[in-house]
């Protein structure tokens, strides 16, 4: 619930500004975004000089860049390209195959979570890394970057706050649209549950406490830790540990919500899918803006002055490489 209220809190927040900008930024970063190739062709500069004063996120600017990613995400299916299709039709198949085994990989992560009262431990901790307590990990390495004066990672954690913000978003709306039951729970129709798709106006079954639960397509937990964690792989890719770092955290709490039976394989993989390429349209927004904030290199410039010596009045030019 405090996520769910963040999250729309946020939305209409960077929404209000979004709308209430000038329309000069705004209409850069579209017409820049459709310009990128779809397949990884931006180059991004991710050197801890080219985080400075000029392009640092400030307040205005973190709920331009937000209501930005928003647009972007939501508009994305209408901007698709040959490419983009070929490649959502690739992951589309994958899904397709692990879904026939969605219900033996379930029986089977039960088994092996009952039968180890460690892995029970474990995996209960690991799955609240994907809810509150990542908040308190971005919390903290943004607390870093501020009491450190750290640009970089103040903006690498601005930006994967913005991750999870966004893959959030879209992932309430593709649970809304999916209605898929949980594993955990059964209607009065059936003896077990099922990985069906019931659509938009499917009430999901109530839990043991008589609360309404909400769709299980796709994980939640898994999307924003994938968000956050492709931000700082992206970010600090040039050190090979923290994309391993990042990604294995992120498949951790994926598999956890298996092993918690909280969710379908096809669940997690595709909040997997969708948390990557959140993170990446976050990554890639922030740095097309940052080089229209960015002051523009000058020219070589040839100056002409005038020296006065031991009496003598000398004139001289100056060439300035930049």
């Amino acid at each position: 619930m405090k996520k769910a209220f963040l999250i729309t809190w946020a939305v209409i927040a960077s929404l209000r500004g979004f709308t209430q900008q000038p329309d000069t930024l705004i209409k850069k970063l579209d017409s820049l975004s459709k310009k990128t190739d779809s397949a990884g062709g931006q180059v991004n500069n991710t050197n801890p000089a080219a985080y400075n004063e000029a392009t640092k996120i400030t307040f205005p600017s973190y709920f331009i860049l937000l209501g930005s990613d928003l647009k972007q995400a939501f508009t994305k299916p209408f901007h698709m390209t040959r490419e983009d299709w070929f490649t959502a039709g690739k992951f589309a198949v994958v899904a397709g195959g692990v879904s026939l085994f969605d219900k033996s990989i379930q029986r089977k992560a039960l088994k092996l979570r009952n039968n180890s009262p460690t892995l029970q431990k474990v995996s209960k901790q690991i799955t609240n890394f994907g809810g509150p307590y990542e908040a308190y990990t971005l919390g903290a390495l943004g607390a870093y970057g501020f009491i450190f004066k750290n640009g970089k990672m103040k903006t690498t954690t601005l930006l994967a706050s913005q991750a999870y913000i966004t893959g959030g978003a879209v992932e309430s709306v593709l649970k809304y649209l999916s209605g898929r039951q949980r594993p955990y729970l059964t209607d009065s129709t059936k003896v077990q549950a099922s990985p069906t798709f019931h659509g938009p106006f499917y009430k999901t079954p109530k839990d043991l406490n008589g609360k309404r639960t909400n769709s299980s397509f796709p994980s939640g937990h898994t999307t924003v830790a994938f968000a956050a964690a492709t931000v700082y792989a992206m970010e600090y890719k040039n050190k090979p540990l923290v994309p391993i770092l990042a990604y294995s955290a992120a498949t951790l709490i994926g598999l956890s919500r298996i092993t918690e039976n909280k969710h379908w394989a096809t669940d997690v993989l595709t909040g997997a899918a969708l948390g990557y390429l959140t993170g990446k349209l976050v990554v890639n927004n922030y740095h097309r803006y940052a080089k229209l904030k960015a002051p523009q290199q000058k020219k070589n410039t040839v100056t002409f002055n005038l020296q006065y010596n031991s009496g003598v009045l000398q004139p001289g030019l100056i060439y300035t490489f930049r």
